[in-house]
């Protein structure tokens, strides 16, 4: 059964790798503490990141930029859990 709003994916029966699972990380910004503060940090530290609220968020596979999108929280029976809504995304058939 398919999420709402996404879309199915075709199986690809020629391609054996077709259902391997892959990791994808979500970056939402850096941080550039100095070691000083960085040896300071305690459990209610608040690290500044480089980036905004609603700044684009940069998905990787690997060091591969794949796509960029906007951070979500999903309602119902996911409340409250974070998704991203894919907003740009890289032309994936040249390869990983």
């Amino acid at each position: 059964m398919d999420e709402p709003g996404t879309a199915p994916v075709p199986a690809d029966n020629a391609n054996p790798f077709g259902q391997v699972p892959i990791e994808i990380v979500i970056s939402v910004g850096k941080a550039r503490p100095r070691v000083s503060e960085l040896l300071r940090m305690t459990c209610d530290t608040v690290l500044p990141l480089d980036r905004r609220v609603e700044d684009p968020v940069e998905l990787y596979v690997g060091d591969r930029l794949i796509a960029r999108g906007e951070l979500q929280e999903l309602d119902g029976e996911r409340e409250g859990q974070l998704a991203v809504r894919l907003t740009e995304v890289a032309d994936l058939r040249s390869g990983l």
